[in-house]
């Protein structure tokens, strides 16, 4: 392992438990492995499926609708 790999990884195991799966999951995908990528809930699937439809009939928010959300957020 090279000495930039073990500073890496040094300073990944000081991090939350949760912030340490999502840097692991970025070097699984980064060395190509697929099988390590984060998977989706029945719910976050249903989801993508019926944005996909959405998109596809040409279902998008309104100018007014996303200014909408960026206001709710603080944009």
């Amino acid at each position: 392992m090279t000495e930039l790999l073990n500073r890496a990884i040094a300073r990944i195991r000081a991090l939350p438990p949760e912030t340490q799966d999502n840097m692991a999951r970025v070097l699984f995908s980064l060395a190509g492995d697929e099988e390590a990528a984060l998977a989706l809930t029945p719910e976050e699937e249903a989801s993508f499926v019926r944005s996909r439809a959405q998109a596809a009939r040409r279902e998008f928010a309104t100018d007014e609708e996303v200014r909408a959300i960026w206001a709710k957020h603080g944009l």
